[in-house]
């Protein structure tokens, strides 16, 4: 049974999905305290991410009405009973929830906590609790990647919870708590591709091009995107990628094999389309790797050739969250970013909170490649 707590309720504005495919509607809503090792945000800027669009569409099964969002960035208003990670006041970015007591939650990888799907897409707590409720009482699912951003406060954990500097760009920093840390994490912590490797990324989004960007700062010397997007890799010559192939007009596999005179060491999967990740996997190298990013509807089958795979040591990996730690890997980026080598900004565009559903139709048709929503002071 869903409970949502009612003590000491604070008003709030929130972006509400009521039904399946339904806009985001701008709704009054209500937020409770924080409890134990809970940490109560201010939201100063969301980003807008795949995932937000494809819950909105159930393609998982999130239930509704849900208050979505999980790229936010804010400052701490209130904590909870047990919280020392951070105070009131400090400057947070806002990431995934995981269990922390869990084997690979313990081992350095709390993107695949056994508890992953629960704690970012059951609507609420564990225990079925939320912290959100509407303007007339009745419940909202949250705790969507353990915060539910779209909004003026958003409910996190000591956990997914990142301090950064008062000097960083806090309105430009909530996508690295998930697509751009994504695309990053994919390429310097789970593939790990070294200095002098070949690289190719299919798809060049927000998570693509993070994914290029990261090559360049490994040190790959060939970075290959793939999109059919003329201006996105455009975008991506200019962000490293030493080549493009537009994939609408070229057949990639022989193109990157031809770039590379054979395969690419590593190539990244992040479009969520079977046929793309068959591509991927065909574009390797022997013994090369493909990393999976893309998120399909689940129960999304695809194929590969077996013996094309076996034969000669091809490796297929799924990456989640690109399999970092958030409160190491977020600082990380900001550095990189602060001196010149990771130009994420060069993705985003702002909105205000308002016009949510024109950011997620930008998003949708390609207009806009990292929206982020600006919340009112």
């Amino acid at each position: 049974m869903q409970e949502t707590i009612m003590t000491e309720m604070r008003s709030i504005t929130t972006a509400v999905v009521r039904d399946q495919g339904a806009p985001f509607a701008i709704e009054e809503a209500k937020i409770a305290s924080p409890q134990g090792g809970e940490v109560l945000v201010r939201i100063v800027a969301v980003g807008v991410c795949h995932t937000d669009i494809i819950v909105r569409d159930q393609y998982y099964p999130v239930p509704l009405p849900a208050v979505l969002g999980h790229e936010g960035a804010g400052v701490v208003e209130a904590v909870g009973p047990g919280v020392t990670a951070v105070e009131p006041g400090d400057h947070v970015v806002l990431s995934f929830a995981s269990c922390g007591v869990c084997g690979p939650c313990l081992t350095g990888h709390p993107a695949h906590c056994g508890d992953f799907f629960a704690l970012n897409f059951g609507g609420g707590r564990k225990d079925g609790s939320t912290a959100t409720c509407d303007a007339h009482g009745g419940a909202l699912h949250d705790h969507f990647f353990g915060q539910s951003s779209f909004g003026s406060f958003a409910m996190a954990h000591e956990r997914n919870i990142v301090k950064v500097a008062k000097d960083a760009p806090l309105e430009l920093l909530g996508p690295l708590g998930c697509g751009i840390q994504t695309g990053a994490g994919a390429v310097l912590r789970a593939l790990e591709v070294p200095s002098g490797a070949s690289f190719a990324a299919f798809g060049s989004g927000a998570v693509g091009l993070s994914a290029i960007m990261a090559a360049r700062v490994a040190g790959a010397t060939t970075i290959i995107a793939v999109d059919v997007t003329p201006s996105r890799l455009d975008l991506a010559k200019e962000l490293g990628a030493t080549h493009v192939v537009n994939s609408r007009e070229t057949d990639a596999v022989e193109a990157i094999r031809e770039i590379t005179g054979g395969g690419a060491d590593f190539t990244l999967e992040s479009s969520g389309r079977p046929e793309v990740l068959r591509q991927a996997i065909d574009a390797l190298t022997i013994m090369g790797t493909c990393g999976i990013v893309g998120a399909p509807k689940l129960g999304t089958e695809a194929s590969f050739d077996v013996n094309m795979v076996m034969v000669p040591g091809k490796r297929i990996m799924g990456i989640v969250e690109g399999d970092v730690v958030p409160q190491v890997f977020i600082p990380e980026l900001i550095a990189l970013h602060a001196q010149g080598r990771f130009p994420f900004d060069r993705l985003v565009k702002f909105y205000d909170f308002a016009d949510i559903n024109q950011a997620v139709a930008d998003s949708e048709s390609g207009v806009t490649i990292k929206p982020i929503l600006r919340l009112p002071a």
